[in-house]
C-alpha cells in the first residue's frame, strides 16, 4: 500500500515538473526587444523607442503592455497602428512593433534613470536614459542670422524662435530697444503682434521688422529684443549695419534750369552734381533725354567717386538741331548710380539765327527805300 502511494507521489511530481517546465519554457517563447536599451540626451528631449513583441512559441500570445519605474514628472505613450495601445496579440512565430515616446522634461536632474517595459508575469525589458546636463526651466530665444546689413533706405527682416520649456503656457509681451526714430514690428502667424502665446514645450516663430530712421548715419546698431512674462523671459540681440544713405542732385551753380539758343547753334551749360548722402557713390554716369536730331554731351561723362557731401562740375554741351522751329523745348538730364539717380529738366528756348532778323530789317529798308522813290518821282503830278 505504502508503495501504490509513493508510485502515486512520484507520477504527480512528475506532472508538475514537466506542467511546471512548459510554462517557463512558454515565457521565454515571448520577447521583447528594441535595439537601444541604454541612450543619453539632454533635458528636454523626446525619445522614441521602437518594441518589437516577438512570439517565438506555436500559439497565439496576448501580451498586456505596461511600463514600470518611470520616473516622476517623465511622460510616456505607446502607440501602434496609430492608436494608443496597451495589449498586443502576436500570431505564432510572428512578431509586433509599437513605438513608446518618451518625454524627458526639461526641469530635470542630471543623472541615470532607470525603468521597464514589461509583460506581467510573461517578459520585462529594462532600458536606461542618462540626462547629460543639469535641466532648468526656461525660456529659448534665438535666432540663426542675428546680423545684417544694407542702406538707409533697407528694411531688415530677421527670424528668429521663440520656445516655452515650461511646464506652463505662456503668454510673452514683444518689446525693442531700438534707437529714436527706429520702427521695430514683431509678426506672429504673418500678422503684426506684440505678444505671443506659447503653449508649454512648444515652439513660435517671430518675424521682427526694423526699418532705420530717415536720418540714421552709417556704422553698426545693436537692437535688444525681449520675450517676457511675469514668471520667464529671454533676449537675443540683433544687430544692424548701415552702409550709408544714398542720395544725388542734378543742378546749376545757381540752380537755374532754364536757357535759349540759337537753331544749328551749339549752348555749354555749367552743372553740379552732389552727393546729399552719407554713403560714397561711385560711377556716376551722366546722360541725356534730347529732342529730335539734337546733340547733347557731357564733359566728363562718368564720374568714378564721389565722396558723402562732396559736389563734381560736369559741363554739358547742347547743340540744336539745324531745322528746330523757334519755341520752348525740354531736356532731360540724369545723373545715375547703380544705388540712386537724379534726373533735372531743361527749358531750352529757340530762336531764328541772326541772319534772318538782318535779311527782314534789310527787307523792311528796302520797302521803305521804294515807297520813297515812288512819292518823289510820282509826288508833283
Amino acid at each position: 500500500m505504502r508503495t501504490n502511494h509513493l508510485n502515486l507521489l512520484l507520477v504527480l511530481v512528475l506532472v508538475l515538473f514537466v506542467m511546471s517546465t512548459r510554462a517557463n519554457g512558454a515565457e521565454k517563447n515571448v520577447m521583447l526587444y528594441t535595439p537601444y536599451t541604454q541612450i543619453a540626451v539632454p533635458p528636454g528631449e523626446s525619445i522614441n523607442y521602437s518594441v518589437d513583441v516577438i512570439n517565438n512559441s506555436d500559439e497565439v500570445k496576448n501580451a498586456s503592455i505596461l511600463v514600470e519605474g518611470m520616473p516622476r514628472g517623465w511622460k510616456y505613450e505607446m502607440k501602434a497602428g496609430g492608436w494608443t495601445v496597451s495589449q498586443i496579440s502576436v500570431l505564432p512565430g510572428e512578431k509586433k512593433n509599437f513605438s513608446l515616446k518618451v518625454d524627458v522634461p526639461f526641469k530635470v536632474n542630471k543623472g541615470t534613470y532607470h525603468f521597464t517595459v514589461t509583460a506581467p508575469g510573461v517578459v520585462e525589458l529594462p532600458l536606461t536614459v542618462t540626462v547629460s546636463e543639469q535641466g532648468t526651466y526656461q525660456t529659448d530665444f534665438t535666432t540663426k542670422q542675428p546680423n545684417m546689413q544694407g542702406n538707409s533706405k533697407s528694411t531688415f527682416n530677421f527670424s528668429a524662435t521663440l520656445k516655452n520649456q515650461t511646464a506652463d503656457q505662456q503668454l510673452y509681451a514683444l518689446m525693442a530697444e531700438a534707437p529714436r526714430g527706429w520702427n521695430v514690428t514683431f509678426r506672429v502667424g504673418g500678422k503684426q503682434a506684440t505678444s505671443a502665446q506659447v503653449e508649454a514645450n512648444a515652439t513660435e516663430n517671430i518675424s521682427i521688422d526694423i526699418t532705420p530712421s530717415a536720418t540714421v548715419q552709417a556704422g553698426s546698431y545693436k537692437i535688444p529684443i525681449h520675450a517676457t512674462t511675469s514668471s520667464t523671459s529671454a533676449d537675443i540681440e540683433l544687430e544692424v549695419v548701415i552702409t550709408g544713405s544714398y542720395d544725388i542732385e542734378l543742378t546749376t551753380p545757381r540752380g537755374l534750369l532754364s536757357t535759349d539758343i540759337t537753331a544749328g547753334d551749339t549752348k555749354r551749360i555749367d552743372l553740379v552734381v552732389r552727393n546729399n548722402g552719407s554713403a560714397e557713390l561711385k560711377d556716376v554716369q551722366l546722360s541725356a533725354s534730347k529732342p529730335v536730331d539734337w546733340e547733347v554731351t557731357f564733359e566728363p561723362s562718368k564720374i568714378e567717386k564721389m565722396t558723402a557731401g562732396s559736389t563734381t562740375n560736369v559741363t554739358a554741351t547742347i547743340k540744336a538741331s539745324k531745322k528746330a522751329l523757334p519755341g520752348d523745348y525740354v531736356t532731360k538730364m540724369t545723373a545715375k548710380t547703380p544705388e540712386v539717380n537724379t534726373t533735372a529738366e531743361f527749358r531750352i528756348s529757340v530762336r531764328t539765327p541772326m541772319i534772318y532778323g538782318w535779311l527782314g530789317v534789310l527787307i523792311i529798308v528796302i520797302v521803305l527805300g521804294g515807297v520813297y522813290y515812288l512819292f518823289r518821282k510820282y509826288g508833283r503830278r
